[in-house]
């Protein structure tokens, strides 16, 4: 009978000599430097001077990613606590902060009833946010003009549950074979017509608007996580203007972009993408029991091949990537003036592992089938390919109708370099040695920054004590116990149940340990 891989725990390794034999054992690469730099010589402490966002240089080399809230108003607003994170972030020391969290472009969009909206209605609310994070960061750090605040705007698609914390609405780009069970979508209604798709456009364009009017130095146009842009991006069996070819699977993003330009509006853009994916996952029956989930396992896909249904993966082999598209998005991006694309990869719905390797699954998801740090070494790798590949093309020079020999420039075909921010991410569950991997990504040209995500819940200033003094508070770093997706998931509010006292001492911290124990996380 298979068996659970046994992971050898991070804290075990106590010296950063451990941690590379044990990196060498698992046969992955995954480099790391022997000692924390401090002050300004550490490559974290450095600005981005080559891109400016909004006029400003980019202060440091972390970024606070978009997370998904569940803790607004119904109504899309927010509350006390949606106000303590973004204050919490803005003392993060971070430089580039998305906000927080993604903001739903219109309410039909929310993957939860108390996800933020970024609407009219909810405008002085988010400039409140805004000035919340930006004061907190002043207070700690005094400096502001290098700090970069981004809305991330998404629209949740298949994973829509806009009205009921356990209803699922979906709406999609096109028929799964394997999704479609899981996520309720049952009737070719649910796929977005190309009518619906033109007014959605407008949506972003209007939010984009709103985001540009209470200070946001960029908006975010999510396409990342299985969510409905990053869908659209594999909908090789759609057959309109919206599906089929890489051009038209790419038209929803250049025609918001062209819509946020033509409306007047000159706030600048990012994009997270998946980089690459996978086909979804399941608990293996032969090893999951009553209170107990087995490890992970492909869904059977023989069906469905070539797979058609995934962006960035092996069409032959769905649980190995292709970056043929993905070197091909970089490039789009960079064509329509986007300036930071933030890499992910895979799904917290269907393959977390993927997404974000953890020690501890969700209670909707499987214990890790390879050791976590295979899935972090994988995402820094795809990163580092792809900022490979981006400077491959900037060190060539073309001229406007010139031929070369390197069909991305016959595609591309510009003289301008290809200005793009690259932020990476999957580094929480490098814990006591995330600042040792990510100065040497940083100082090696790997990543521009280094993307946090759930680690800031617990520790928000991890990497501003590594700067600063040299040592992490071990008590506060994230374990990836996965509650903060756990709470949410069950219809709680998200945070860090088990390091912060702010949730420790919360009624949902006993349901909280219920549910865990029920489903044996």
């Amino acid at each position: 009978m298979p068996e659970l891989p046994r992971l050898v725990r991070i804290p075990t390794l106590k010296t950063v000599a451990d941690f590379r034999s044990y990196v060498a054992s698992l046969g992955v690469e995954l480099s790391c430097e022997d000692q924390i730099v401090t002050g300004t010589a550490s490559p974290l402490a450095q600005p981005v001077e080559r891109i400016a966002i909004n006029g400003k240089r980019i202060g440091n080399r972390w970024a606070i990613q978009p997370m998904e809230g569940w803790d607004g108003t119904t109504t899309g607003g927010t509350t006390e606590d949606v106000r303590r994170r973004w204050q919490r972030f803005g003392e993060s020391g971070a430089k580039l902060i998305y906000g927080g969290e993604a903001m739903a472009v219109r309410p039909d969009g929310r993957a939860n009833p108390n996800q933020l909206i970024i609407s009219e209605e909810n405008k002085r609310d988010l400039a409140e946010l805004r000035e919340i994070l930006v004061r907190a960061h002043k207070e700690r750090y005094d400096i502001t003009d290098d700090l970069v605040i981004g809305f991330q705007l998404t629209h949740s698609g298949r994973f829509c549950k806009p009205n009921d914390k356990f209803r699922l609405e979906p709406r999609v780009a096109y028929r799964h074979p394997i999704l479609d069970r899981k996520f309720n979508v049952t009737s070719d209604a649910q796929v977005w017509t190309d009518g619906e798709i033109e007014l959605l456009i407008q949506d972003y364009v209007r939010a984009a608007k709103i985001a540009a009017d209470v200070g946001a130095d960029f908006v975010d146009i999510k396409h990342c996580h299985g969510y409905l842009l990053h869908e659209f991006l594999s909908a090789h069996t759609r057959p309109d203007r919206y599906g089929g070819s890489f051009e038209n699977r790419t038209r929803v993003l250049r025609e918001i972009v062209e819509g946020i330009r033509a409306s007047g509006n000159n706030i600048e853009i990012g994009v997270r993408l998946s980089a690459f994916d996978f086909v979804p996952f399941k608990p293996d029956p032969a090893l999951s029991q009553p209170g107990k989930l087995g490890p992970g396992i492909p869904e059977d896909f023989s069906h469905c091949l070539p797979y058609r249904y995934g962006f960035g993966v092996n069409q032959n082999n769905p649980v190995e990537y292709d970056l043929t598209e993905t070197f091909q998005f970089a490039e789009l991006c960079a064509q329509l003036g986007v300036k930071i694309l933030n890499l992910s990869a895979g799904s917290p719905y269907y393959n977390p592992h993927i997404q974000r390797p953890a020690a501890y699954p969700p209670s909707d998801g499987y214990q890790p089938p390879e050791d976590p740090l295979v899935g972090v070494a994988r995402q820094i790798n795809v990163v580092r390919q792809l900022k490979a590949h981006v400077e491959s093309l900037n060190r060539s020079t073309v001229e406007p109708g010139m031929q070369t020999a390197d069909s991305t420039f016959q595609r591309f075909n510009v003289s301008t370099q290809l200005n793009l921010i690259i932020v990476g991410s999957a580094y929480s569950y490098l814990q006591e040695y995330l600042p040792h991997v990510a100065q040497f990504v940083v100082r090696n040209g790997w990543t521009d920054l280094i993307g946090l995500g759930r680690m800031t819940l617990a520790y928000p200033t991890i990497i501003a004590d590594a700067v600063e003094k040299g040592t992490l508070e071990k008590k506060s770093i994230c374990r990836t116990f996965s509650d903060c997706t756990t709470a949410p998931r069950n219809g709680l509010i998200s945070g860090c149940y088990p390091l912060d006292k702010y949730y420790t001492s919360k009624p949902e911290s006993q349901k909280l340990r219920e549910i865990k124990k029920a489903v044996g996380t």
